[in-house]
């Protein structure tokens, strides 16, 4: 990898990780993000660790274009299937399966699900409610 891809792709997770401050409004550190894409389309869920929860914040328009953006900057055959990304303290580690580890045609929450079920076992997810739907 050249060092201006290198340095492009850098850019490009500081501001993701920007992005996620602002969506969970301040410290980013706990939180994790899901994401799916294929041509033309990504999927994206975010959550933030609360020690006895884990938390669903939806993800925003600008978050999904900077996750294109940087799955576009590989070419055809090395672009990434899933993403996740997770925020520890002041670190960022980021992990990529492709098209020969999982096949994604569409966004599939199943797979998001066995992928928090690995990440925070059995601590419940807290999502907000269905618009129309008070919370409790």
């Amino acid at each position: 990898m050249s060092e201006d891809k290198f340095d492009i792709l850098s850019a490009l997770l500081n501001e993701i990780g920007g992005e996620i401050a602002e969506i969970v409004g301040g410290d980013p550190a706990g939180t994790y993000l899901y994401a799916e894409a294929g041509e033309g389309w990504i999927g994206s869920s975010l959550f933030k660790d609360e020690g006895s929860a884990v938390r669903y914040y939806d993800t925003t328009e600008e978050l999904d274009e900077l996750l294109l953006e940087f799955r576009m900057t590989e070419g055809r055959g090395k672009r990434w299937a899933v993403m996740e990304y997770e925020i520890k303290g002041t670190k960022v580690d980021a992990q990529f399966m492709y098209s020969e580890d999982v096949d994604v045609e569409d966004f599939d929450e199943d797979r998001r699900e066995i992928a928090l079920k690995k990440r925070y076992g059995d601590k419940p997810v807290i999502y907000p409610p269905w618009p129309g739907q008070e919370a409790d």
